[in-house]
């Protein structure tokens, strides 16, 4: 990489998302830059320079790569990408499958490319390397950027570390958890999309009592779970926010609880052991492989999953595949629909994903100026533009792919398209949202992305999730043990609630209440 010549004055800065809400959404709050006058008049002398008055950007970007081959520096696609954004680009892809290994040899070495992606911003290595001062803070530059100032704050609070940023999130669909459900039984019973949770119970009762598939037998019930991870994806922690349970913590009187310490998530699981007493779900929930989630629904078992929306689409293409074979397939219906949820006290409800999948850092070991900071952080707006996203998605058109009306028909030579273009989407970071050509979609998927859009004004963020902490690195996976096994055991009624409450009182002395203090001096902190 070639070096830039001039001599430039080191600018210490603090910008950070801070949590300030119940639902941990934050707001910019900018620390000191010194000097604070000489560093905006720097800024505005360099955003009003005409970009071909600068020298071309030397950039070097390491990325995941999914296959054996991958777009090289001189690349067609990296040479036009090169050409928009008045950039050298060096491409240093590393094999996902040893992706973390190579991040903390990099890491260890001191010798950093400019960009770095980060996979896990909870990673030790990395947190301690960014707490010492190797990557930039980048909350407080963001605002000067047409793109990558429409951030989402939850997901800058998601992707912090103790609630500073250093790096540019990755997006990805924050309102993502939803209901998916069989569209063709619910129209064979009689019923409406439900609205509310009586609504859903009642679904869920019908599609088990009223022969929903109509072929005269008692063999169906209404909504398939997996073996319970403790995380999003057990469709437990989807629903126990229609009863206004917190995101794993909540505020009560200005200071974090456990989800579990409230009223509302007893009532969730009181309503989850209500539908296995009445087999409206699967008895063998607790072992179910989430390899087989779909199986029930496409071979007429069950009706429901509560999980990602984007699931449905999944889940009808299994459907249509099933019938195909059979014959019998109709491929101009859909039999599977989706929705956000249904509303509980509170209105509607929905969890989040965290939003993005990994980060791009910046090294101060090599971007050691904030001139040059604001240079890449321009590169990385640039990436959001439209006709970007659609190069390094899909490539050049005529080349990569051709148009069909406004959708996108990607070319079938698959070397081609691993050779020149599959590789380089890693660097996008779809902030504040994918707005490239697309391959044409159905009216599934638009209505999932619909309505994915739709849920963030309903999601329910955890206060807690930038946060570093100490008891839960040591205990954690005992503590949450405690939790799982006793929700288990609660619902399935091999316990009673005076045995629940005992386990939450064990989680208590095992580790609970230090990492309570814990989360609530962090909680504090993050505040000032």
């Amino acid at each position: 990489m070639k070096k830039n010549a001039k001599k430039w004055v080191s600018v210490a800065t603090v910008g950070t998302a801070v949590m300030t809400t119940i639902v941990g959404c934050s707001s910019d709050k900018e620390g000191t830059a010194t000097p604070a006058a000489s560093a905006s008049t720097t800024q505005a002398a360099t955003q009003t320079k005409a970009p071909e008055n600068l020298a071309p950007l030397d950039l070097s970007i390491m990325l995941p790569i999914f296959k054996t081959n991958f777009p090289k520096d001189d690349g067609p696609v990296t040479t036009e990408i090169e050409k928009k954004t008045n950039t050298n680009i060096h491409l240093e892809w590393v094999p996902n499958a040893s992706y973390t290994d190579k991040f903390n040899i990099t890491l260890a070495s001191g010798k950093l490319p400019q960009i770095i992606y980060v996979g896990d911003v909870k990673n030790p290595s990395f947190v301690n390397a960014a707490k010492s001062g190797a990557f930039w803070e980048i909350g407080k530059y963001l605002k000067d950027y047409p793109n990558l100032s429409k951030a989402n704050q939850v997901i800058m609070n998601n992707s912090s570390v103790d609630g500073k940023n250093y790096g540019i999130y990755r997006g990805r669909a924050l309102g993502r958890n939803g209901i998916n459900y069989r569209k063709d039984w619910l129209e064979a019973v009689g019923m409406q999309p439900p609205k509310t949770i009586d609504d859903f119970y009642n679904m869920l009762k019908a599609f088990k009592e009223k022969d929903p598939d109509k072929n005269g037998k008692d063999d169906t019930y209404g909504m398939v779970l997996v073996k319970w991870t403790g995380q999003w994806a057990s469709g437990f922690d989807i629903m126990k926010l229609w009863f206004g349970a917190p995101n794993k913590w909540g505020v009560v009187d200005g200071k974090l609880v456990p989800e579990h310490q409230t009223a509302e998530y007893l009532e969730a699981l009181k309503f989850m052991k209500k539908l296995y007493d009445e087999k409206l779900i699967n008895q063998d929930f607790a072992v179910f492989d989430s390899a087989k989630w779909n199986d029930p629904i496409a071979n007429n078992q069950a009706g429901v999953i509560v999980d990602v929306t984007d699931n449905a689409a999944r889940m009808d293409d299994k459907i249509h595949a099933a019938l195909a074979k059979d014959g019998k397939d109709n491929p101009n219906i859909h039999y599977v629909d989706n929705m956000i949820g249904v509303t509980g006290k509170n209105g509607l409800k929905a969890l989040p994903t965290s939003g993005f999948a990994g980060i791009l850092a910046v090294s101060k070991s090599t971007v050691k100026t904030e001139d040059e900071l604001k240079r890449v952080l321009k590169f990385l707006d640039q990436m959001n533009e439209p006709d970007l996203q659609t190069l390094a998605g899909y490539g050049i058109e005529g080349k990569h792919y051709t148009k069909d009306g406004d959708a996108l028909v990607v070319s079938k030579d698959t070397a081609l398209l691993e050779s020149e273009v599959e590789g380089l989407n890693q660097m996008l970071p779809f902030i504040p949202e994918d707005r490239g050509l697309k391959v044409k979609q159905t009216p599934l998927r638009l209505q999932t992305t619909k309505i994915q859009k739709e849920a963030e004004a309903n999601i329910v963020a955890n206060p807690v999730e930038p946060f570093i902490s100490t008891v839960y690195s040591q205990k954690g996976q005992q503590l949450d043990n405690i939790i799982n096994d006793a929700r288990i055991k609660f619902i399935v009624g091999q316990s009673d609630e005076a045995a629940l409450k005992a386990a939450f009182e064990t989680w208590k002395k095992s580790g609970g209440d230090d990492l309570v203090k814990e989360m609530n001096d962090l909680y504090v902190a993050a505040k000032k």
